[in-house]
C-alpha cells in the first residue's frame, strides 16, 4: 500500500509545487518523512530529465529509482518486472532456456555461485567464484542482476559467449556455450555398494519433495538401506517448502526450521511430521560454500536434530527470507523479510553451517588461503548475522576429477555401522 503523504509530496516536489501545501496532520516522530531528502530526489529527477545526454522517460527514471532503492538493502531484494517474474516461475518450475548457472554480486562484480549439474555451463566446467566480465561482450560491472539472467536466457540452440576471471589467475579466459531447456529434475540417486545410496539435490523447486520419497523408495526397493548419502554440495537452494519436506523424509518430529521478522506474518515455524520415509537409516550429509539458503535448511536441520553426520566445507551462509510482492502495475518487488534459524537458534545468515567433519579437496585439514568458494558473507551489501560472531571464510568446493568428499563420506557410513554392530558390554 503506497503511503499517501509519500505519494502527494513526491508529485508535489515532481511538479515543482511547495511541499508546505500538502502538509499532513501531525504525525509520530517515527512517521515523519525525510522532506529534505526527497527534495534531493526530486532535484536529481529534475537534472537529468533536463540536462543528460539521452532523453529519458519518466516511467524509467522511476523504476530505476525504485531498483535502486531495493538494490542497496541487500544482494536479495529486488524490483521484479513482469519478464523477472515469468523468469522466476520458470527457475522454480525446474525449465527454461539457458545454460545453467546460479550468479550473485561479490564487491559489485557478477560472480558464479554454483553451476547446474548437467547444464552447458557445468560441462564447460565454469565454477563457483568465477568472475563474469562480459556477456556477448557486454561489460558486466553495471548491470543488476536480473539484466544479466536475462542476457544469459535465450533460445535453445543459441550460442552465447562469457568472459571469465578465475580466482587465482591473471588472464580472463572466454568461453562460448550453446544455449539448452534447462529441465533441472533436481534430484538424482543411485546405489554407490550394496546397502548404500546416493541422493543428490541440485536445486529445490516446486516438486524436489515428491522427488526425493520416491528416489528413497527406489534406493530400499531391493533390500533395507545401510546407509544414505545425501548430497547438498553446489546446490544454491530455491524453494522453501521443498525444503522442508526433504528434512522432513528423514526426520518423524522437531523443528525443521523458524523465521523471525519485523511483520508479524514474518515469524513462522515449521516441524516434522510423524509420516517419514527414511526415519533411521544412517546419513551423511555432504555440503560445500555453494550450498546456500534452503540447502542450508536441510542441512542445519539434520545438524541440529542429530539426524546426520554433516560433512565437507562451510556452506554459503544465506539466512534470509524474501517474500514476491506483486504490484498494481503487473511488475512486483522481492524483498527480504525475515531471517532463517536453525532448530537451536542459530543464525545462518553470513556465517553458514559448519560441517561436523571437515574435508576440503582430498585432505581432511584445509590450510589457511586454499579457498575458492563464494558465499553470503562475500556478497556486497549482505545482512549482518543477528547472533553476531565472527563469519567464517570462505571454503573450497567440489574436487572436479575424483570425488575425495564422497569417498570419504561413504567410509564415515560404514565405520557406523562397524560401530553400531559392536556386542554391548554386559556385567554379570
Amino acid at each position: 500500500m503506497r503511503h499517501p503523504r509519500l505519494t502527494w509530496l513526491l508529485f508535489a516536489l515532481l511538479i515543482g509545487l511547495s511541499p508546505v501545501a500538502f502538509s499532513a496532520p501531525e504525525q509520530r516522530a517515527d512517521d515523519d518523512l525525510p522532506v529534505a531528502d526527497i527534495q534531493t530526489f526530486a532535484e536529481v529527477f529534475e537534472r537529468i530529465k533536463r540536462a543528460y545526454v539521452d532523453e529519458v522517460d519518466d516511467s524509467t527514471l522511476l523504476r530505476n529509482a525504485m531498483r535502486g532503492m531495493l538494490g542497496e538493502l541487500d544482494p536479495h531484494s529486488t524490483y521484479l518486472s513482469s519478464k523477472d517474474f515469468e523468469a522466476l516461475r520458470e527457475s522454480t518450475e525446474g525449465e527454461f532456456g539457458g545454460i545453467g548457472i546460479e550468479v550473485g554480486l561479490q564487491d559489485g562484480q557478477l560472480t558464479i555461485i554454483a553451476p547446474i549439474d548437467d547444464t552447458p555451463a557445468a560441462e564447460a566446467g565454469l565454477q563457483p567464484r568465477d568472475a563474469i566480465l562480459r556477456i556477448d561482450g557486454k561489460i558486466t560491472d553495471r548491470l543488476s542482476l536480473e539484466e544479466a539472467v536475462t542476457l544469459m536466457r535465450g533460445e535453445p540452440g543459441s550460442e552465447i559467449e562469457i568472459t571469465i576471471l578465475r580466482d587465482g589467475e591473471n588472464t580472463p579466459r572466454t568461453v562460448t556455450l550453446t544455449r539448452e531447456i534447462i529441465r533441472n529434475e533436481s534430484v538424482k540417486s543411485e546405489i554407490l555398494e550394496p546397502g548404500y545410496g546416493y541422493l543428490r539435490i541440485s536445486q529445490f523447486q516446486n516438486s524436489t519433495g515428491k522427488q526425493v520419497r520416491d528416489a528413497l523408495a527406489k534406493l530400499s526397493k531391493k533390500a533395507p538401506l545401510d546407509g544414505l548419502i545425501l548430497d547438498l554440495r553446489n546446490n544454491p537452494g530455491g524453494v522453501l517448502d521443498s525444503a522442508i519436506e526433504v528434512a522432513d523424509a528423514f526426520l518423524d518430529s522437531g523443528l525443521v526450521v523458524y523465521t523471525e521478522g519485523r511483520l508479524p506474518d514474518s515469524d513462522m515455524r515449521f516441524s516434522a511430521t510423524p509420516s517419514t520415509a527414511a526415519p533411521d537409516v544412517p546419513m551423511v550429509v555432504l555440503i560445500n560454500g555453494g550450498s546456500a539458503s534452503a540447502a542450508e535448511i536441510v542441512a542445519g536441520a539434520l545438524q541440529d536434530q542429530r539426524r546426520a553426520v554433516i560433512m565437507g566445507t562451510t556452506s554459503f551462509g544465506k539466512g534470509s527470507v524474501q517474500q514476491v510482492m506483486p504490484l498494481g502495475n503487473g511488475d512486483g518487488v522481492k524483498l527480504t523479510t525475515a531471517l532463517y534459524f536453525t532448530p537451536e537458534g542459530r543464525s545462518i545468515q553470513a556465517k553458514g553451517i559448519a560441517p561436523d567433519v571437515e574435508v576440503v579437496r582430498g585432505r581432511l585439514e584445509v590450510a589457511e588461503g586454499n579457498d575458492f568458494g563464494i558465499r553470503e558473507s562475500d556478497l556486497s551489501g549482505r545482512l549482518a548475522n543477528p547472533n553476531g560472531g565472527q563469519e567464517p571464510s570462505s571454503s573450497a568446493g567440489k574436487e572436479p576429477v575424483k570425488d575425495y568428499q564422497l569417498g570419504e563420506a561413504l567410509n564415515l557410513l560404514k565405520a557406523l555401522n562397524v560401530l553400531d554392530r559392536r556386542p554391548s558390554n554386559q556385567g554379570g
